[in-house]
C-alpha cells in the first residue's frame, strides 16, 4: 500500500494528469485540494494536488505517469511528485482530508 501526490500549477493540469494516471495504473484518487501560492510569482495563481492510493507499483507508475502529463503544461519547477511507501495509519488518515469530498458513491466512480 502506498500514497501518491503530484502537485502542480493549474486545477486543470491537475485533472489532466490525475485521468492520464488513473488509466495507467490501479489507482484510487483520495483527495483533491488547492493553494493558493505565498506570492504572485506563479505563472498560474493556483496550484493543485491530486492523491492517489494504492499498491506500491501502481502508485509509483500513477505518480510518473501524472507527472509527465504535467509536464506537458508545467515548468519543472512547477511540478512536484512524492509518494509515501507503507503509510502509518495516522498518515493515511490525514491523507484524505481534502477540498474535494469523496463519498463512498463517488469514490467508485472514480476505480479503474
Amino acid at each position: 500500500m502506498a500514497i501518491g501526490f503530484l502537485e502542480c500549477a493549474g486545477y486543470g493540469a491537475v485533472l489532466y494528469a490525475m485521468d492520464k494516471a488513473c488509466k495507467a495504473a490501479d489507482v484510487t484518487i483520495i483527495g483533491i485540494d488547492t493553494i493558493n501560492p505565498k506570492d504572485a510569482t506563479a505563472l498560474i495563481p493556483l496550484t493543485a494536488q491530486v492523491k492517489f492510493e494504492g499498491g506500491v507499483d501502481d502508485v509509483l507508475e500513477a505518480c510518473k505517469v501524472a507527472r509527465q502529463a504535467a509536464l506537458t503544461l508545467n515548468r519543472s519547477e512547477e511540478v512536484l511528485v512524492e509518494i509515501i511507501e507503507k503509510p502509518y495509519e495516522g498518515t493515511k488518515a490525514l491523507a484524505r482530508i481534502s477540498k474535494i469530498s469523496f463519498t463512498d458513491e463517488t469514490t467508485k466512480k472514480f476505480r479503474r
